[in-house]
């Protein structure tokens, strides 16, 4: 007889999870997206401010590169300045010694003259006493020496004055002689003196002067030349780093995105979140929006042309810039209630505005539409109207054309401030063509 196997136990089928249980799991999982997504948010916030700090420096290395270029162009300039002084220095030098010995020249004419004059005065006195002598032999002579006596007398008072003009060119002569010499002296570079003339001595002290400048200068330029080359290599490891930074935050975008879409879908799978209450307030104030351009639309208060502008005008001295177009005043009307209402709807709300498919914001909530004053951080803060806000998020808020777009992302509030919080957007669209969409922000 064969032995008989014992039957096979039953087989045991898992209990169903009753639905509560599924919507606490994707209420779960929309919770751990959502923390994801705050710390991809940060951490592409931190390398985003990494990546403009070294796009800064990149700028700011490629400036001073040019500030070095332009300091050693400026010192070769000055080394061919101080190398043509020199040159004129030499020439300076070679020219006051030619000026030196034409002096010495003039001076030894001068004598020259001195010692003639000299003799002609001996000349004439010795001609006074010759004819002196024949004066006195007329006389004796009577009448017969009269003629003679006259010409005596003559020769007598033409040698008193050659013998007076002599006298005088020897005394011109002498104070020349004197001054020339003293001239002579200034300028003549006598190496063996025991001290130099005023003159060498300050053409000496320029030549060393323009000699130091030169020296200095090539200095400056061997300087300038290992700067250069420390700068480039500065240059290309900052643009490298800056490079990798942008694709590190490229791929922290993606991986933002996608804990972004992963809230979106578990949203889609009709779970209530913590985000649901935001995201069916945002589609109801979107389709309100919607609602009230469609009706000013269809009554002639605006034409499309006028609500679809985007020739943004910019408004003379904003800082930060803002921008208007023809449908602002209309906004302006038309916005407030809708978007007052959900900037109450709860306390984590932040801001509620509706911008256009290129990110402008024409109407803000009434406290951030402050006119703008002096201070440029504090009109960032409280003058947000009016402005072109076509960051990632702004961009992709005005563009969505999905029911519902959730963004994680911080808001420069100016001055360096920046606040993570949520961004929910929700399609306008007005006769069937996409206008924008209607941001509502909130807090963690």
């Amino acid at each position: 007889m064969f032995n008989r196997r014992p039957p096979p136990p039953p087989v045991t089928m898992p209990p169903v999870r009753p639905e509560a249980d599924f919507s606490g799991a994707i209420r779960g999982i929309a919770t751990q997206a959502t923390e994801l997504g705050r710390g991809a948010a940060e951490l592409d916030g931190v390398i985003e401010d990494v990546v403009a700090t070294s796009s800064a420096q990149v700028v700011e290395i490629g400036q001073l590169a040019a500030d070095v270029q332009a300091m050693e162009q400026s010192n070769r300039a000055i080394e061919a300045s101080g190398q043509a002084s020199r040159v004129a220095v030499g020439q300076a030098r070679e020219a006051v010694a030619q000026v030196g010995e034409g002096v010495l020249g003039v001076v030894t004419s001068l004598r020259d003259v001195a010692a003639a004059a000299t003799d002609i005065t001996q000349i004439a006195l010795q001609t006074r006493l010759v004819a002196f002598n024949a004066t006195v032999e007329a006389k004796r002579a009577g009448e017969a020496g009269a003629g003679f006596a006259v010409v005596a007398e003559a020769v007598k008072d033409l040698a008193a004055k050659v013998e007076k003009s002599s006298k005088l060119i020897m005394s011109t002569v002498t104070q020349l002689d004197a001054r020339i010499d003293s001239l002579a002296a200034s300028i003549t570079e006598n190496g063996g003196a025991a001290q130099q003339s005023i003159f060498h001595l300050a053409l000496a002290q320029v030549e060393a002067s323009v000699n130091e400048i030169v020296a200095a200068t090539q200095r400056n330029l061997e300087t300038c030349r290992g700067v250069t080359a420390e700068v480039g290599t500065m240059a290309a490891s900052v643009a490298a780093n800056a490079d990798t930074l942008k694709r590190v935050n490229a791929n922290t975008r993606h991986f933002l995105k996608a804990s972004e879409s992963l809230v979106e879908i578990t949203n889609d799978c009709g779970a209530v979140t913590p985000d649901t209450p935001f995201i069916e307030a945002v589609q109801r104030g979107a389709a309100r929006l919607s609602a009230v351009l469609e009706e000013a639309v269809a009554r002639g208060r605006i034409s499309m042309a006028d609500l679809f502008d985007e020739k943004y005008l910019s408004v003379p001295g904003s800082n930060p810039a803002q921008v208007t177009t023809r449908f602002v005043a209309f906004t302006d009307e038309l916005f407030p209630p809708v978007q007052e209402e959900l900037l109450a709807f709860d306390a984590k709300v932040v801001f509620c505005a509706a911008v256009d498919r290129n990110g402008y914001l024409p109407t803000h909530n009434l406290k951030f539409s402050q006119p703008q004053g002096a201070d440029p951080v504090w009109n960032a803060a409280n003058a947000r109207n009016r402005r072109l806000f076509n960051d990632r998020t702004g961009l992709a808020a005005g563009r969505n054309e999905r029911r519902f777009l959730l963004q994680t992302y911080r808001r420069d509030m100016g001055g360096g401030k920046r606040v993570l919080m949520k961004d929910l957007s929700a399609p306008i669209t007005v006769q069937g063509r996409h206008w924008g969409g209607l941001r509502l922000a909130y807090s963690f």
